[in-house]
């Protein structure tokens, strides 16, 4: 989540609910999610008993604030969630699901490793060494994860933090870092920070280059404007949802402390840590490790209790099914034998070593069979949206719980298996070269006799509970005409009973938002920054030149040609590069510098750092003298119009309505 669901820590915006509309369920909606109740092994209590164990203590009716008051966390608003039964509106599958990631507080796992939880998307685990903490993915925002250290400090002996733990490449298992330490802290080696390898790397950039684009959807998925109520969010399965506030990363870990091979070990305040690589999996850069003390196994989020994601409808890269599940196999025979508990990255533990191991094989098996099977489809000639539908577990793994779609679904999963292994093209060329969308729905309403003729066998359809087709075709006649408000609402009346179907929390956010924006329209003048300060002190300047290629206005920029040097100063540092505007495209070269460029662009690495934070402007820092352009006034004019081509994206685009 994750980042970008780790997205949703960068996204300068509250969740304010705009004027809603929302209808209660149709007969046909509560006459399936009753049918649920008969689908599943609703007496198997064993999650909540394992979500309420070593309760230690909570503080009720939980909002965490910015200094200022702005509220970037709130666990009052679900407090409607407190009955057993579901309401008509929701899955009862779902309804139970968010009722356990609904209770929130301190836990013991064992003596020594404590977990905050439903503070955040993630926990934070606590793990007590020999002389201070040791923390574990400390959430999304500084503020989150400060209040869930206090919460522990509470309870237990004040000690120091020695060292921080992130799991993973995503937001919500490092943003929060300077809610519990310090640059200072970190720089001096007070505390030790521990990553996988190429975890900077991955967590700067899976945020960058399509950043706008996975904020838009992210709104989408996480339900951002969305009312938590019954007929809104309820949570987003692997949690309740993702904080708003202060988003940072330090670039501190060393060599001694990146950990790059499994079987690793390091004695981290007096405790013996055994990591293992999981690179692929759920983030490009992970790592699980084991606690032989405690006979403690941290599976970070490669197995929760959920189905996860083998693609995030937020946007993103597919993940391997294949390295995921190769990747506890490899746990299960490294720490199996040895593991009394395993705890994640999100949700609740596992007790007893039998427990454990029929989890984690169970958690095995499941990404195991998606690969395989979706392949043995792929090969009988089955195309991805086939797939999604002829796919469905066998009974062994689709009873147990953790593996149910409340994040992930077996229907998206598939087709995120096919996409890794075949990509978009289904292979029939009347695919190939489709007409884009707005063009299409047009020929489509022509041809089906217009869009009153639609409307009205759409209504039928709907009265009979055909909702997904429903929606589909309306679809079609909105994009044909915008303007169309009884497509537009028949639409969104067909989301909003797929929302109250469904089981997956992130599609029930997607039809919702879906249907909100179809009756009340795109929300106007909300400015987001997908890169925060923290994530541009972190990038590379080769990823800084690649942001601005992806900005770059090629129509402005035909038939141009410039030649820059850059030399970058950062501390005792200097990076010289070569930066080209040719056929509309920026190419860069790393120690180098051009004889004749130009323009030479000098700078501290900080100053660019703030210009492109929004803190100031070239022809500022320029007068200031903090940038300076050689060449003179040719120079720094030709530089200033080569930065006057950098677009800025629009967070609001259009999603449910042609663009």
């Amino acid at each position: 989540m994750k980042t970008i669901k780790h997205l949703l820590g960068l996204l300068l915006i509250s969740g304010v609910a705009y004027a809603q509309q929302p209808k209660p369920p149709t007969k046909e909606t509560i006459k399936k999610n009753e049918a649920v109740l008969t689908q599943l092994p609703f007496n198997d209590t064993t999650s909540f008993t394992n979500a309420e164990r070593g309760f230690i203590a909570t503080v009720p009716n939980l909002v965490i604030t910015k200094e200022g008051g702005a509220p970037v966390w709130n666990m009052e608003q679900y407090n409607f969630m407190n009955t057993t039964t579901a309401p008509p509106s929701v899955n009862p599958s779902l309804w139970r699901q968010e009722r356990l990631n609904n209770k929130y507080g301190l836990y013991k796992v064992v003596d020594g490793i404590y977990q905050v939880r439903g503070y955040d998307m993630s926990n934070l685990t606590i793990i007590e060494g020999k002389t201070g903490l040791i923390l574990v993915d400390p959430l999304v925002s500084a503020e989150t994860a400060k209040a869930a250290l206090n919460l522990y400090y509470a309870h237990r002996p004040k000690k120091a933090v020695k060292a921080v733990i992130c799991t993973h490449s995503h937001v919500d298992h490092y943003g929060g870092i300077l809610g519990v330490t310090t640059a200072e802290d970190v720089n001096s080696g007070k505390v030790l920070i521990y990553v996988p390898q190429d975890f900077l790397e991955e967590a700067v950039s899976e945020n960058v280059y399509a950043g706008n684009a996975m904020s838009r959807r992210a709104q989408y998925m996480y339900g951002i404007f969305l009312k938590k109520d019954k007929e809104g969010q309820v949570g987003v399965g692997l949690g309740k949802g993702s904080s708003t506030g202060s988003v940072g990363i330090l670039n501190a870990a060393n060599d001694s402390t990146i950990i790059k091979q499994t079987g690793e070990t390091h004695m981290i305040d007096g405790l013996k840590f055994v990591f293992q690589m999981a690179p692929h999996t759920e983030a490009p850069a992970e790592m699980l490790f084991h606690i032989p003390a405690y006979k403690a196994l941290c599976s970070a989020e490669d197995a929760t209790q959920v189905l996860h994601n083998l693609y995030t409808l937020r946007g993103a890269q597919v993940r391997s099914s294949q390295s995921w599940w190769q990747a506890i196999n490899e746990t299960i025979n490294l720490f199996g034998d040895s593991t009394e508990v395993v705890f994640a990255s999100h949700h609740w533990p596992t007790w007893g070593k039998t427990n454990v191991n029929t989890f984690l094989k169970s958690q095995r098996d499941l990404y195991k069979y998606m690969h395989d099977q979706v392949l043995n489809l792929a090969n009988k000639g089955y195309t991805m949206l086939e797939i999604g539908e002829k796919m469905k577990l066998p009974k062994s793994l689709d009873q147990q719980w953790y593996n149910r779609g409340y994040y992930g679904s077996v229907n998206h999963d598939a087709k995120a298996v096919y996409q890794y292994y075949l990509g978009f093209y289904s292979g029939n060329p009347a695919d190939l070269y489709q007409l884009p969308p707005r063009e299409a729905a047009i020929k489509n309403v022509e041809y089906m006799g217009g869009a009153a003729a639609i409307i009205a066998k759409a209504k039928l359809d709907f009265a009979n509970g055909n909702y997904r087709w429903v929606a589909q075709v309306m679809n079609q006649v909105v994009y044909a005409d915008s303007t169309n408000i009884v497509a537009k609402n028949l639409e969104a009346d067909a989301l909003e009973q797929l929302g109250y179907q469904t089981e997956n929390a992130t599609w029930r956010n997607n039809f919702l938002m879906g249907a909100y924006e179809l009756r009340n329209g795109v929300r106007k003048g909300l400015k987001s920054s997908t890169v925060s300060p923290a994530t541009l002190a972190g990038m590379t300047v080769d990823m800084l030149f690649d942001m601005m290629g992806i900005q770059l206005n090629a129509a402005k920029a035909d038939g141009i040609n410039y030649t820059f040097n850059y030399v970058i100063g950062n501390g005792e540092k200097t990076e010289n590069y070569i930066l080209y505007l040719t056929n509309s495209v920026l190419i860069y070269e790393d120690n180098k510098l051009a004889p004749s460029p130009d323009a030479t662009i000098t700078m501290e690495r900080s100053t660019w750092n703030n210009i492109l934070a929004g803190g100031s402007t070239f022809e500022a820092e320029i007068k200031s003298g903090k940038v300076v352009v050689s060449n003179g006034e040719e120079g720094k004019t030709k530089f200033l119009y080569m930065m006057s081509m950098q677009e800025s994206f629009p967070l609001m685009f259009n999603i449910v309505t042609p663009r």
